[in-house]
């Protein structure tokens, strides 16, 4: 799986592209088909980051991702 650093990750916001993208405990995901994600941002969260340690304040779990396609691995 290819890996992408936060700084491409972060290319991904939905603004500088057309990839909307958030990462997740080290693995990204294509969140672009999401309506909830229109326009890069989800309530008070915005994609082309890495969300791990927002989770905690969202109302639902990781099981979330689920939905979605990882494409890639977050660079350490």
């Amino acid at each position: 799986m290819q890996e992408y650093t936060r700084a491409q990750l972060a290319l991904r916001n939905g603004q500088d592209r057309d990839e909307i993208w958030v990462a997740y405990k080290g693995e990204i995901y294509d969140v672009t088909k999401s309506r909830l994600w229109r326009r890069g941002n989800h309530y008070e969260h915005w994609a082309g980051q890495d969300l791990t340690e927002e989770l905690a304040d969202a109302p639902h779990t990781e099981y979330v991702f689920d939905k979605f396609s990882i494409i890639g691995i977050l660079k350490k």
